[in-house]
């Protein structure tokens, strides 16, 4: 099955989706990537979970990317006396650390690493955002604040610090025990939740060694600061709008997708543009045109992936979810403005051997009109590159490796094939073609234009283009 669009789609698993039939349901409406929210998902249930889809995996043929998705630190505030309280604007209240039940001057805060972190002038965000504080005094046990915003708080409502770096890891003992599950499940890719520095994703490399790529969430202001180190020590980013627009002011949020859709482009990683896309399908079985104007923006910017999240995972029309946002990424593909915007945003190549082969090889082809791009890759460094150029042209992944292929599914407008490596050349020109007529992407006496490496089978080698015409029989010729 070959998708008309060269945009992915995430779509999330959950009590909606977690039966082999939806799962294969939501896959033939659209879905690229299988997203499993460690959040709401217990091992034995991943395992399950990822047994489902590569069961379906081999009965469509098709490489199915996996992300898990780690919860990350999960900061709350403790209880109250009468389950809740009323916070009025302009009242002193006192986060600290006495466990007893809370009342409308204090509560507990069961985050040491906050109070010690926390400086005057800094704010406190409670309950997704809908009440503020602001530290007045703080000492390393308690801290003073001013209500701001003011509110019903009720028990163990969520905490973001905007202004504040915590001095701990983005990984919890949980997300730890999750990792080394989702590692040995054999997922594709890890999903970091609350970055906030390069070094949140080095530490989780020691563990991964390769065996999955590295989704960064971009979710807190701190990341925003260091966005360029973090794109440099990731596989791909996620702008997670939920809590970012949490952390910071909402109307930020849409200058922000693009920025890092942008940065993420100009250095050939991945980018999932996710939250609330189509919210409104969670319960209605149509979305309001402004998701559909949301999600089409996302396509326009040359996103590699769009989410769902609630909407697969919870909602009464998860496959209508999915179908729907195949059908708003297909019609932006065919819109006349979507190649201009595209071809403006084209970043110049990179000044190696194979950046300068995928950029000459995207310009080739459309210079010849020729049917498709095929690549050789083993990494799939060399799909990344191809997909970083956003050909107007269909590009074909091939791969010996399955692995790399599930992982090349998250990547804009790549066509992903497991086989096995060139021999030679001859073999190579072969094998490309003839994928290609399989794959319904050239017809006979369309030509194609292949990217490898010399020698063979070497990773991180590719040195040559070939253009080869797909033969009557679906073999090359020159």
């Amino acid at each position: 099955m070959k998708r008309d669009r060269r945009v992915k789609i995430l779509a999330t698993l959950g009590p909606s989706s977690s039966d082999p039939q939806t799962i294969e349901k939501l896959y033939t409406a659209g879905a690229d990537v299988f997203r499993i929210n460690m959040s709401h998902t217990d091992h034995p249930r991943l395992h399950a979970l990822v047994a489902m889809i590569r069961e379906i995996e081999a009965k469509i043929g098709r490489p199915i990317g996996i992300l898990a998705d780690l919860q990350g630190p999960k900061l709350r505030v403790g209880t109250f006396e009468g389950d809740a309280v009323t916070l009025e604007n302009g009242a002193s209240f006192t986060l600290d650390s006495d466990k007893t039940p809370g009342n409308a001057s204090r509560v507990h805060l069961p985050h040491r690493e906050i109070l010690q972190a926390l400086e005057p002038g800094h704010r406190l965000l409670l309950d997704d955002g809908k009440i503020r504080l602001r530290v007045t005094s703080c000492t390393k046990t308690s801290a003073e604040t001013v209500v701001e915003v003011g509110g019903k708080l009720s028990n163990r409502k969520g905490v973001s610090v905007p202004d504040t770096e915590i001095p701990v890891g983005a990984l919890t003992d949980k997300d730890r025990k999750d990792l080394d599950a989702a590692l040995e499940a054999n997922v594709d890719w890890i999903a970091l939740s609350f970055i906030q520095r390069p070094d949140d994703l080095a530490d989780v490399r020691k563990v991964t060694r390769g065996r999955a790529g590295i989704l960064a969430k971009i979710e807190k202001p701190q990341a925003i600061e260091r966005l360029s180190e973090i794109i440099d020590l990731s596989d791909a980013l996620m702008v997670a709008r939920g809590d970012l627009g949490v952390e910071m002011p909402l109307e930020q949020v849409p200058g922000l997708q693009k920025q890092i859709v942008r940065a993420c482009r100009r250095a050939g990683k991945p980018v999932v543009v996710a939250t609330q896309m189509l919210e409104s399908m969670i319960t209605a079985p149509v979305p309001t045109r402004a998701e559909v104007s949301d999600v089409a923006t996302a396509v326009f910017e040359g996103a590699d992936a769009v989410m769902l999240s609630a909407e697969s995972a919870a909602g009464q029309f998860p496959v209508e979810a999915v179908a729907t946002m195949d059908r708003i990424a297909r019609q932006v593909e065919r819109d006349p403005n979507y190649r201009g915007i595209i071809h403006a945003q084209r970043q110049e190549p990179e000044p190696t051997g194979a950046d300068a082969i995928a950029a000459a090889a995207r310009q080739i082809a459309e210079t010849l009109n020729l049917a498709a791009v095929v690549c050789y890759t083993t990494s799939g460094a060399t799909g990344l590159r191809a997909s970083r150029e956003r050909p107007s042209v269909p590009v074909i992944v091939i791969s010996p490796v399955l692995s790399t292929a599930r992982r090349l599914s998250l990547a804009w407008g790549l066509h992903c094939v497991v086989s096995d490596d060139a021999r030679d050349e001859n073999d190579m020109v072969d094998r490309a073609c003839q994928i290609s007529f399989q794959e319904e992407l050239a017809k006979p006496g369309q030509r194609i234009i292949t990217t490898a490496g010399v020698p063979f089978g070497t990773p991180g080698s590719t040195n040559m283009l070939r253009i080869a015409f797909v033969g009557s029989d679906g073999r090359g010729g020159l």
